[in-house]
């Protein structure tokens, strides 16, 4: 659950300290950074996703219980943030450079695969896939985070991963051909 660290910030963020608020952003920052980067696919907007989410948090934390986890409910602001301004911004986006999203295919073979494979790979899943992706293997959240994230069952959430996980197999390979 949360950590009695986390519960005290909180509790002093909601009574308007701004102190408290900093060293929540300083927890929080990197790891955020990382995933909106993972979804943006570069820094400008990636920055902007985590600006914008911690505008929300401050706005809204008194809507936090704080007897539940932050984590989830935070990264469920950082995603609605992702998804709105990647709508917003529709356009043709850079390739993926997150280095850590390298060790996502070694579940799916043994030889160092080459960077582009893989990022090209994260590429052909859609947009909910490859959060999931991103969220279970860079940001190592566990199923039952996930799916209180995203609002899902967690049978449901595995179920998902599954297909994405096959899915980005299937694109690293080539398409999903078999050449043996």
């Amino acid at each position: 659950m949360i950590s009695s660290r986390e519960v005290t910030l909180i509790k002093k963020v909601k009574k308007g300290n701004e102190k408290a608020f900093k060293q929540l952003y300083d927890m929080y920052a990197s790891y955020a950074l990382r995933t909106a980067y993972a979804m943006a696919k570069n820094k400008a907007d990636a920055s902007d996703i985590v600006q914008e989410t911690f505008i929300r948090i401050y706005r809204s934390i008194h809507t936090f219980d704080h007897k539940k986890s932050f984590k989830p409910w935070f990264y469920r602001i950082l995603m609605n943030e992702a998804n709105r301004l990647l709508k917003k911004r529709s356009t043709e986006s850079s390739k993926v450079a997150s280095e850590e999203v390298t060790g996502i295919i070694e579940d799916f073979t043994t030889e160092k695969p080459p960077r582009g494979k893989i990022l090209d790979a994260l590429d052909a899943l859609s947009e909910e896939e490859r959060k999931m992706i991103v969220l279970k293997y860079v940001d190592r959240f566990t199923e039952k985070e996930l799916a209180e994230m995203l609002d899902v069952n967690v049978n449901t959430l595995k179920s998902r991963l599954l297909r994405a996980r096959k899915r980005m197999k299937e694109s690293y390979a080539g398409g999903g051909q078999d050449d043996s």
